[in-house]
């Protein structure tokens, strides 16, 4: 499966003072690299490939993570779980470039 995810804080001082929250988005992501399983993060979501158990894991794990630096979480969780499939985290994106070659 593949999940793609966003997580932050609200609540008490989570946000610097321009109003970002890269230091618990950091947090958030050092976890899933920690992991092992494949990953990729953009400036909206961090996605995760890997078995049901621990993916849900790592995202378990990363919310915590942010949870230091708030009262409050937000979590945004998409996913795709299509069994047998593994390497979808770049095979999407390989087919859809092809395609738009065609």
């Amino acid at each position: 499966m593949i999940v793609a995810f966003s997580v932050a804080p609200s609540g008490g001082p989570s946000a610097s003072s321009d109003g970002s929250v890269h230091d618990a988005v950091a947090a958030a992501v050092r976890v899933v690299r920690e992991s092992g399983l494949p990953n990729r993060t953009s400036s909206m979501f961090t996605e995760v490939e890997g078995e049901w158990d621990e993916v849900m894991d790592v995202v378990k794990r990363a919310t915590e993570a942010v949870g230091a630096y708030g009262t409050r979480v937000s979590l945004v969780l998409k996913a795709d779980i299509r069994p047998g499939h593994t390497g979808e985290i770049d095979g999407k994106l390989e087919r859809l470039e092809a395609a738009l070659g065609e």
